[in-house]
């Protein structure tokens, strides 16, 4: 089932340009979580995106332009906590007009201003849009957004968010994962990604991939967040949501596989997964 999504991933022609292979926006980060920012950044240019760019609040800004080098930033309104402020809403929804595919979540915190610009980001951007982390919190009590949304919807939520989303435990959510997916997709009309082991990717039409990549070394704090800047990439260079999932899911596998390899599962972080995307896609592509 993986072969066929993977052959969407297809060589590049000589004579292209970074533009061919999509812009990426990916809205993260806060004080004490710059670091969710950088890294689901800097997965979205590892995977083949020609351009990204981090929004993040602009007092953590000097602190970005150092971490990231090949990716650009875009300092936004932040409150007096350094998370982003509801007033930089008119800017990121100005600057994603820009770009091909928006990832918003990672490490964004769950002030209350800050969630509520989630939720107003999740309702007006009109763009492709991966949710993770902490913009998936900002659903609870709100999933009505995603069925209204005209453009296509991935959210990635471990157990505990899933949870969350739904007002059970995790529990429940761990005892049906496959169904559990499936119901919020076909419900929501997004893509469901139930993170954890064996990593089950839903689509609305009712299709389902169970992953098999990956081992338990990955259960390290930022691993989510390369998984998220993977999938913006692959969307934006032109799939669609639902096989940009699959394929995300498993070559993130591949590159913890190999990072497992090289660290051992004791010592690995997500750091090292990273710096694995790049040759765990040359094993598939």
């Amino acid at each position: 089932m993986v072969k066929k999504h993977l052959t969407k991933l297809k060589g590049r022609p000589r004579d292209t340009h970074k533009r061919d292979f999509g812009h990426v926006f990916v809205v993260a980060g806060s004080a004490g979580m710059t670091g969710a920012a950088f890294l689901a950044a800097q997965a979205a240019i590892r995977s083949g995106s020609g351009v990204v760019t981090c929004g993040i609040p602009k007092s953590l800004n000097p602190v970005m332009e150092v971490k990231l080098t090949e990716v650009m930033t875009l300092p936004l309104a932040e409150t007096k906590y350094a998370t982003l402020a509801l007033s930089s809403k008119k800017d990121i929804l100005s600057f994603s007009e820009k770009c091909d595919v928006i990832a918003l979540g990672p490490g964004i915190s769950r002030h209350e201003e800050t969630l509520c610009l989630a939720r107003a980001l999740i309702k007006d951007i009109k763009r492709p849009l991966v949710l993770d982390a902490d913009g998936i919190i900002a659903l609870a009590g709100n999933t009505a957004s995603l069925r209204k949304r005209k453009h296509a919807t991935v959210i990635t939520p471990h157990p505990g968010e899933m949870a969350k989303v739904l007002s059970t435990d995790t529990h429940n959510v761990q005892k049906n994962r496959e169904k559990t997916a499936l119901s919020f997709a076909k419900r929501h009309g997004v893509v469901t990604v139930l993170k954890g082991y064996r990593t089950v990717v839903a689509d609305p039409a009712g299709e389902i991939y169970v992953n098999t990549t990956g081992n338990s070394g990955m259960s390290t704090a930022g691993a989510g967040d390369v998984l998220t800047g993977m999938l913006a990439s692959f969307i934006g260079q032109g799939l669609d949501s639902y096989s940009a999932s699959v394929i995300a899911v498993y070559i993130h596998g591949i590159a913890g596989d190999i990072a497992a390899r090289e660290k051992g599962i004791f010592g690995m972080i997500a750091g090292d997964i990273l710096e694995c995307v790049p040759q765990a896609i040359r094993e598939v592509v």
